[in-house]
């Protein structure tokens, strides 16, 4: 391994690190606010964490490139904006769900749920002509084995938490797919800090709604953010909205410039393993033999569906998502 590709690869595991870890801040936020009213906050502080980022981004950018043409950078820009519209649109619901879904179960656990999206991409994927080997259908098997494992207990229930991250994860996945279609073509930090303030102004609307009417429903649930709510949900949502929301973002496009696809891919899958561990050591989130096994599963799962077992040329998707 080169130096480039080690530093890369640091890049990554430190945003996988940070990314499982944020399963905390958000599992430790909802002591004090509702999803909606998290949401909306730990958006705004990421949209604002990329704007000198952009600006960084802009100057080095011109440096390097002093003969791009300055209609074609604003035509792109814009593109780059609207994308982050769709985008945004796209990313409001499973982040929700995952929000929402964290009030009912571990940090944990919804680490490792989440970490499923990685074989529904390929799955929906198919749908827009692209190809899935066989790794990837032997990695469903093995997830959803996991998956039973670790959700459903021995008395055959399920918590309602862990419900609504498995379904999540299909809109994860459709999150992603929307990233693909136009990561090519944009400025991908613009697009995100966009995706953000769309996603930060929508979550706005119910938190607000729900505190002025003060309605008890489980989905509209949002307690008055008074100063002692505040100053309780202050840390985690600064954690989320600069290191993961803004940090960890950089580091994915650094990272993955210097390092191979399929190791990228690898590591990037460590993030349920860091939330599993983080959830562990700060929450004290433990898991039975049961869950254990469950977990083991779906971690293979997620590295094998990096490696095709297929002779013949699959279409790969950029397994990335945004936090």
């Amino acid at each position: 391994m080169n130096g480039k590709s080690l530093r890369g690869s640091l890049m990554l595991l430190i945003g996988a690190a940070i990314w499982g870890s944020a399963f905390v801040a958000q599992d430790v936020g909802m002591n004090y606010v509702g999803p909606y009213t998290f949401n909306a906050l730990r958006y705004f502080v990421g949209a604002l964490t990329l704007l000198p980022i952009i600006f960084i981004s802009d100057r080095i950018a011109a440096r390097r490139h002093p003969e791009r043409d300055a209609a074609e950078i604003k035509k792109t820009n814009r593109r780059s904006w609207f994308a982050g519209m769709i985008a945004g649109l796209a990313l409001i619901i499973p982040t929700t769900m995952q929000q929402i879904g964290i009030i009912y179960t571990t940090a944990g656990k919804a680490g490792m749920i989440t970490g499923m999206y990685i074989i529904t991409v390929p799955l929906l994927g198919i749908f827009l002509g692209k190809k899935c080997g066989l790794n990837v259908w032997a990695a469903v098997v093995m997830g959803v084995v996991g998956m039973y494992l670790l959700c459903v207990t021995e008395k055959l229930t399920i918590s309602g938490g862990d419900i609504i991250l498995l379904i999540s994860i299909v809109f994860w996945a459709v999150q992603i797919l929307v990233i693909d279609h136009f990561a090519s073509s944009v400025d991908c930090f613009r697009l995100v800090c966009m995706e953000f303030v769309v996603c930060a102004v929508i979550s706005a609307v119910p938190a607000a709604i729900g505190m002025v009417s003060g309605a008890a429903a489980p989905l509209l649930n949002e307690p008055a953010l008074d100063r002692a709510a505040f100053e309780g949900v202050l840390l985690p949502v600064l954690y989320v909205g600069i290191f993961s929301c803004g940090i960890a973002y950089t580091l994915q496009p650094l990272g993955q410039r210097d390092t191979p696809p399929a190791a990228a891919s690898l590591i990037m899958c460590l993030e349920s393993v860091f939330a599993a561990l983080t959830g562990y050591l700060l929450l004290g989130d433990g898991f039975t033999g049961r869950e254990l096994i469950g977990c083991a599963l779906m971690l293979g799962a997620s590295v094998l569906a990096q490696f095709p077992f297929s002779s013949g040329k699959t279409d790969g998707i950029d397994s990335a998502v945004s936090r």
